[in-house]
């Protein structure tokens, strides 16, 4: 159901916003956590490390296209709350056809830079083939990652946050028992469950298609509405630029973390993707909330009504307070049940790196929380350099700061753990220094860019 959020309560939309995005997020994360999980318990200590090794070298790929969805999105959610409809169905079938062709030169790109990328990474000689295997098939099947990801965050922008939601929870069921299938009855090894992951993600795109074309009117294309239109590419490319270099830099920032973390060996590995796991889970909420106010800020900036903004992003603070503090309780009481979860025969060594690790940085989530809201709200209000600013002075400060207390003090592997929240700290003063300055009042792209009579 499409939901226009320029009228009625602000806290409310913002949950009823959230609470799907939420869910949505957690299966869609699942989806990982399930084959670190299952490699871990029925491969071994090396497999899961070949997963993780392969998270960083995957989001390099697709991060340049993350960020142009950022562009759509917030064109799409703002030409809705100004109800140029005409508009609207436009940008939707250029964004489609953007986001479907990168996605074929990802997968080719991504097919022969796999092993090269790896190397870089100075990943251990006997994860190097696991790793490569796992990311072949997952680069095989970017299409339908992206093809979900274009649809649903369509939806997103027009309000609806439930539609995407129950077919992601479908297709993760279904990645449950494949990657049990493929990896333990059939011994398909680390390619078995990102066969797994493959599968599963088509499926939930073709479902979320489906329910697209036949549902929604906007939707509803002939073969003439089917138009790249260069002006809003043109604005689409405008917003997700910054967006996009800061997501490829967030990931090649991922890569030289993992560099560090690599140089300690497999122990410390497996522990960093068991906690790592652990903790993309946990900050899953603040990141929805962020989503949430990013899609109600597009609306109502279309719609003028900047006075709901600011409210909206108050209540947002607070409801995201409030989780930070669970979640650290969470993190800090239950780590090593939490990660031995992840080990084949209870490692207790990976286990006590990876409580340390969440221990650490849950503390220091309310940091991450506001910092996740207000970039959030600065992306719906078209402010994309001042919200990629902010994550890239995160990301610098965690990767000088995990280097110099990694390598030049005794705190070892710890360092890279304390870098973490370090970063947090940098990250959010550049995005509350824009907020409080007020610049982003002026970003709307929709008023501007496009007129009544196009």
């Amino acid at each position: 159901m499409l939901k226009d959020m320029t009228e009625g309560s602000e806290t409310r939309h913002i949950l009823a916003f959230t609470m799907p995005l939420f869910i949505g997020n957690v299966f869609q994360q699942a989806y990982n956590m399930v084959d670190a999980v299952i490699v871990g318990r029925y491969i071994g200590q090396n497999a899961l490390a070949a997963v993780g090794t392969s998270f960083p070298v995957l989001y390099l790929m697709i991060s340049f296209v993350l960020g142009l969805t950022v562009g759509a999105s917030v064109i799409i959610s703002q030409l809705f709350g100004a109800k140029d409809y005409r508009n609207l169905k436009r940008a939707i079938s250029t964004f489609i056809f953007v986001l479907l062709a990168t996605a074929v030169g990802i997968s080719l790109i991504g097919l022969i830079a796999t092993r090269p990328l790896l190397a870089l990474l100075r990943t251990p000689e006997e994860i190097i083939q696991d790793a490569a295997s796992y990311m072949m098939v997952t680069f095989a099947g970017t299409i339908f990652l992206f093809g979900y990801n274009a649809i649903s965050g369509v939806l997103r922008g027009l309000g609806d946050s439930r539609t995407p939601l129950y077919f992601l929870i479908l297709s993760s069921i279904l990645n449950i028992y494949l990657d049990i299938l493929f990896v333990k009855s059939f011994g398909m090894g680390v390619a078995g469950a990102a066969y797994a992951t493959m599968i599963s993600q088509a499926l939930s795109m073709i479902f979320c298609a489906v329910y697209a074309y036949t549902k929604i009117e906007l939707f509803h294309f002939s073969l003439r509405d089917w138009v790249f239109d260069k002006e809003i590419f043109k604005n689409a490319i405008k917003l997700g630029i910054p967006a996009s270099i800061q997501q490829m830099l967030m990931s090649m920032g991922m890569m030289v973390m993992q560099g560090f973390v690599n140089s300690f060996g497999s122990v410390t590995m497996a522990a960093f993707t068991a906690a790592g796991r652990v903790d993309s889970i946990a900050v899953l909420p603040i990141q929805s909330y962020g989503m949430a106010l990013s899609t109600f800020t597009a609306q109502n900036v279309g719609a003028n009504r900047f006075d709901r903004v600011k409210k909206a992003y108050r209540a947002t603070l607070v409801m995201v307070l409030l989780t930070c503090l669970v979640a650290a309780m969470i993190m800090t009481y239950l780590g090593n049940g939490i990660i031995s979860m992840f080990i084949k025969g209870g490692d207790q060594e990976v286990i006590r790196q990876g409580a340390q690790y969440l221990a650490i940085i849950s503390v220091f989530y309310v940091f991450a929380g506001i910092m996740f809201v207000t970039t959030g709200m600065l992306r719906g209000a078209g402010d994309m350099i001042p919200s990629s600013a902010s994550t890239l002075v995160s990301l610098v400060v965690r990767v000088i700061t995990a280097y110099i207390l990694s390598m030049f003090t005794p705190l070892g592997y710890l360092g890279i753990w304390w870098a973490i929240p370090v970063g947090w700290v940098f990250g959010l003063a550049v995005a509350l220094f824009r907020y409080k300055q007020g610049g982003w009042k002026s970003k709307a792209v929709v008023a501007n860019a496009y007129g009544a009579g196009r």
